[in-house]
């Protein structure tokens, strides 16, 4: 099963963790992990190309795992358009999680920093 753990403050989002693979079927010929991969991995170069946000990122091919961290000192304008993209990777990760459950756990928390 893949976890996926998003962090919010507020309203904005912060941070999210995505590690493990779904379990959906062979490890590389998952469309499970292969739609969620591309879910956030484009959301990370919208991030980061479009906007032109300087976000953390850790990758580690070998867990899986891919984690986002939004610095809190962004200027507006780059902030605004870093958390349209992250909302928007949030309605593609949640209509996955929608018929996938059984595959993505998927856990929201607020923790106000």
């Amino acid at each position: 099963m893949t976890s996926v753990k998003v962090f919010k403050d507020g309203e904005r989002y912060t941070r999210l963790i995505c590690e493990g693979h779904a379990g959906y079927g062979v490890k590389g010929e998952d469309i499970v992990c292969s739609a969620l991969s591309s879910i956030i991995n484009t959301a990370v170069l919208g991030m980061t190309a479009v906007a032109f946000a300087n976000v953390g990122l850790v990758r580690d091919e070998k867990i899986p795992l891919i984690e986002i961290n939004i610095p809190s000192d962004l200027s507006p304008d780059v902030a605004h358009d870093v958390q349209v993209i992250f909302a928007t990777m949030m309605c593609g990760i949640s209509d996955l999680y929608s018929e996938y459950s059984d595959f993505i756990e998927l856990e929201v928390k607020n923790v106000l920093y």
